[in-house]
């Protein structure tokens, strides 16, 4: 029970880094509104590649970037 709960722990910690991360770099670069309200989108993006196991914050964050920035490119040309 404890190394369970030692592992969400863990897992938070590491997708709200991620999401840290990505959100400071997407607000910099205009992708982002300047709020504190989370992005349901980018959240999903990082929960769904730690998922898949990709565990490093920083490859989370940019990774997530990567794929936030394809799809608001694609939202603008549709």
């Amino acid at each position: 029970m404890l190394v369970e709960r030692g592992l969400q722990r863990m897992n938070v910690e590491i997708v709200s880094e991620a999401y840290a991360i990505a959100a400071n770099y997407l607000r910099r670069a205009g992708a982002l509104p300047d709020t504190l309200v989370t992005d349901e989108r980018l959240l999903k993006i990082i929960v769904q590649l730690f998922q898949h196991g990709e565990f490093n914050k920083i490859r989370l964050a940019n990774k997530a970037i990567a794929e936030f920035e394809a799809a608001f490119e694609a939202d603008a040309f549709a």
